[in-house]
């Protein structure tokens, strides 16, 4: 619930919903949801090798140094940035996996997956139940990190955003300017935590989304893309579970890891 003084229509930059325990930035002023731009802290701050004492500011990347919260007629709180840095988690077998697919090119699954035939078909508009569960895995195998909630609801807000404006006009714009749209944005969303690697994920969410699988199906189709097999008869059984795992053995053991 937002805080009760707080105006209509009034939104964090992160999360997209109504200010929720309001606090802003010690420098740049801008404004967010406590917990949107803690957990943003300390997502930038696990990047770093050495202790961060400072932060850029999502919206226009000005340093500071605190985050002011809890504030009232004669008082404040105050977070130092760097307080709350947690350390990595070990990477599962799916992480791992996943990490070997962004250190390869997608090859013969790009050409298996008619990622225009989605856009001009309008496929954007119907619900991939399984993005959340698939996003969050991306985000945590590419920073190693496990609380990345907040970032998936971030980029998440973005494309949701994106798709209920195509809903309602849907008779404006081509194809080819949609799709460009909508990977625009969700480069933005993604930019200030993956950095260099943003494009080849937005890139890996619009196969992801074009290919219309389960996440399990998904992993064996790209699997299968990379060992020579047909992967077409996969993409039939779009609405299955494969029931088991890749073997992570089939790839080299040196293969360069991000």
């Amino acid at each position: 619930m937002a805080d009760a003084g707080s105006p209509p229509n009034r939104c964090c930059p992160i999360c997209l919903h109504s200010l929720n325990q309001n606090s802003y930035l010690d420098t740049c002023f801008h404004e967010f949801c406590y917990n949107c731009i803690t957990r943003w802290a300390n997502v930038a701050a696990s990047q770093c090798h050495e202790s961060q004492k400072s932060i850029q500011c999502p919206l226009c990347k000005t340093e500071n140094f605190s985050i002011i919260h809890g504030y009232g007629d004669i008082s404040f709180q105050r977070h130092y940035i760097g307080m709350d840095h947690k350390k990595s988690f070990t990477l599962s077998e799916a992480h791992r996996f996943r990490l070997q697919c962004y250190s390869r090119e997608p090859g013969a699954l790009c050409k298996e997956i008619d990622v225009m035939k989605y856009w001009k078909s309008k496929g954007f508009l119907r619900k991939t139940r399984w993005l959340q569960s698939w996003v969050q895995r991306e985000i945590q195998a590419l920073i190693h990190e496990e609380d990345v909630d907040i970032i998936v609801h971030h980029i998440l807000g973005v494309i949701e955003s994106f798709l209920r404006r195509m809903e309602q006009e849907h008779q404006c714009g081509t194809p080819e300017q949609k799709r460009d749209e909508f990977k625009t944005l969700a480069f933005g969303a993604a930019t200030p935590f993956l950095n260099e690697i943003t494009d080849r994920f937005v890139d890996e969410l619009e196969i992801f989304l074009a290919a219309g699988l389960t996440i399990e199906a998904y992993d064996e189709l790209y699997l299968q893309s990379w060992i020579g097999n047909q992967p077409s008869e996969m993409v039939e059984r779009s609405n299955q579970t494969t029931g088991h795992w890749v073997d992570l053995h089939l790839f080299d053991d040196d293969s360069d890891i991000i």
